[in-house]
């Protein structure tokens, strides 16, 4: 018994798991014979009272006061250092879980009230115009971290579609193409986001592309204007000379 007692693992508590450590406890518990001794208490004689015990009522006081112990160690080994605080003044293992019900249904209301928030925040989230993909994955993934923190099971192909249905319109033959080639339910996030950011950069490059060859049709368009700015600036100022000249040319003629 002694060795089952040390090799048994004890399932830990925290704020996000309170449910299933419910029912591993109650399993453990219940495997010592100890569940309902947890759930339902003893009932403590005073002093006087237990003076007037037989001694076959005297062992099976001292036997459940053992037992209550045993299932008292059980719990203060389950929960952290800040839960301990708040059953270590228990008397007996039915009040310490007592108290431990108590506090993590409080948690438990809590986590339900921000798990709701969560999931609004999922639904309505949108890659805004001109956000690089990586930032609006951060972006998402952190929503997806907290959610899954509070309780959430949210597998792969949820966010997956989430991601596709929330792009920007510039990312829409991608989204086509990806619905129609790969098996979204299989899709892993980390591969959607590489096969996204490699479009988005071939976007970019296209962008740079154009950019540069409507730079340089505009600098052939103005050094063209200039050009022909030129030519016709020279011919009138020949003309000009010219009209001078043969003007002149006609007075000199005219004054013997």
């Amino acid at each position: 018994m002694a060795s089952n007692f040390v090799q048994t693992q004890i399932p830990k508590l925290v704020k996000d798991n309170y449910e299933s450590l419910q029912i591993q406890m109650k399993a453990l518990l219940g495997s010592q014979d100890l569940w309902e001794l947890v759930t339902d208490g003893y009932e403590e004689p005073t002093t006087e009272q237990e003076a007037a015990y037989t001694r076959e009522q005297k062992n099976t006081l001292k036997e459940q006061r053992k037992k209550d112990k045993k299932a008292l160690f059980f719990l203060y080994q389950g929960v952290d250092e800040a839960t301990f605080e708040k059953i270590s003044e228990a008397q007996s293992s039915k009040e310490a879980w007592e108290i431990l019900i108590t506090f993590f249904k409080g948690v438990d209301r809590v986590r339900k009230v921000r798990l709701q928030t969560l999931r609004a925040e999922f639904e309505v989230a949108h890659m805004k115009e001109g956000e690089p993909i990586a930032d609006y994955f951060s972006r998402l993934q952190v929503i997806v971290n907290q959610l899954k923190r509070n309780g959430e099971k949210i597998e792969d192909v949820r966010v997956v579609q989430k991601i596709l249905r929330s792009l920007t319109t510039k990312f829409e033959h991608v989204v086509v193409a990806t619905e129609e080639s790969k098996d979204l339910d299989t899709l892993p996030v980390e591969e959607l986001m590489g096969s996204l950011q490699v479009h988005e950069q071939r976007m970019q490059k296209n962008n740079t592309s154009t950019t540069v060859e409507q730079a340089l049709e505009s600098k052939l368009t103005l050094n063209e204007e200039k050009g022909d700015h030129s030519q016709r600036g020279g011919y009138t100022y020949g003309n000009r000379g010219r009209s001078r000249g043969r003007g002149n040319y006609q007075t000199q003629e005219h004054n013997p």
